[in-house]
């Protein structure tokens, strides 16, 4: 397929949503209901930190209430145009938008089993021209060819419980390493986590190769820490591939919203971060120049709180907001240069209806980030 820069905007929107149909598949009968939020705890906040940037939105999209919109991927084409795909939760698709300025262009999909239907999609990811998304009521995760967003296969369905997030990186020998967090619980309507010996197994780890013949998985085990770094909570997941780190984000207020440092291996490696406020959503790198570069996490409030974190140190080097963008669940960073983000660009959820995008040289002004990072 030519790539989608080679269309003119109103020719791209009608081919595009022309190649999304396909034959809709019965939906299986599934139970999809949120787990219920645990009672929030009491957390202090420290008077002495700076009160949180402001830095204005670039540009929000127009809001539509049925999707419920919940995790980002950036691709860049050929042609040098920057698309973003965002998981709808409620209407079990995968809809595209023009990262330049926020406009919608094209979905795919619809409830269902078959190969491009979906069942609640929560997670997603691009590794090259693949596009990875995680089915929470499926069990699976789904790969696409970009840009045709054509089904390849899946894999999963054997060890996924109740999957939410993923990161992908390249793999040593080839291919691609995907970590996929489970967030199965005892009780889920109540949210109850499972014993703690389980929680052995809240991420778990396949190794993925794609070709002619389809997708091909190997599961290569799971991990989680069952003493003081447990994941009582999770979905979001990312990891630092030169750093050997991940950083998973704890949901559960009963031990307070936080982000884990974990080890590349699966070792919890016995930090955490301050606990949030609000619930401890998307989680990205942003790698600067010279092995510099700041951790971005998203904290559920309204308006959204940013927190960055030094790449290497965790070191907090400050937060900031938008004026409007709120209760964000997904983020997605671009660092590479676009025509319309020159020194690259964060993406963000409001409210589950919209989408934020924010020119990275506006928070590195704002925060005064390090010289390696634009301006």
């Amino acid at each position: 397929m030519p790539a989608f820069a080679s269309l003119p905007r109103t020719v791209l929107a009608a081919s595009l949503l022309g190649l999304a149909a396909c034959a809709a598949a019965p939906r299986p009968t599934l139970v999809a209901v949120e787990p219920a939020p645990p009672p929030p705890v009491a957390l202090s906040v420290d008077p002495a930190l700076p009160a949180p940037a402001v830095v204005a939105e670039a540009w929000t999209s127009p809001a539509v209430e049925d999707d419920e919109l919940d995790s980002l991927a950036p691709w860049q084409d050929r042609a040098g145009r920057l698309w973003l795909f965002a998981t709808a939760k409620r209407s079990d698709k995968i809809v595209v938008f023009d990262a330049a300025d926020g406009e919608r262009v094209r979905e795919t999909g619809g409830p269902g089993t078959a190969p491009g239907r979906f069942a609640r999609p929560n997670g997603i990811a691009i590794g090259g021209d693949l596009l990875f998304v995680v089915e929470r009521d499926n069990h699976r995760v789904q790969v696409l060819s970009l840009p045709a967003l054509e089904p390849l296969g899946s894999f999963g369905g054997e060890q996924l419980r109740v999957p939410y997030g993923l990161w992908v990186h390249p793999a040593d020998a080839g291919g691609w390493e995907v970590l996929v967090t489970d967030s199965f619980m005892q009780d889920f309507a109540k949210g109850v986590p499972p014993p703690r010996e389980q929680l052995a197994e809240r991420v778990k780890r396949f190794r993925v190769r794609v070709d002619a013949g389809g997708v091909h998985a190997d599961y290569a085990g799971s991990f989680g820490d069952t003493g003081d770094g447990a994941l009582q909570m999770v979905e979001s997941i990312a990891g630092d591939a030169a750093g050997r780190r991940l950083m998973i984000a704890e949901e559960d207020h009963r031990v307070g919203p936080t982000l884990r440092e974990y080890a590349l291996d699966g070792r919890y490696r016995g930090r955490s971060l301050p606990p949030f406020e609000g619930d401890a959503e998307g989680v990205a790198l942003w790698e600067c120049g010279d092995g510099d570069g700041y951790w971005i996490a998203a904290e559920q409030l309204r308006p959204t709180r940013f927190h960055l974190y030094a790449r290497g140190s965790l070191a907090a080097a400050g937060s900031f907001t938008g004026q409007r963008t709120a209760l964000t669940d997904g983020i997605a960073l671009f660092a590479a240069p676009s025509a319309r983000f020159p020194g690259g660009a964060l993406f963000a959820l409001d409210e589950d209806r919209a989408l934020a995008a924010f020119d990275l040289r506006e928070i590195a002004r704002a925060l005064r980030l390090s010289a390696h990072c634009p301006r």
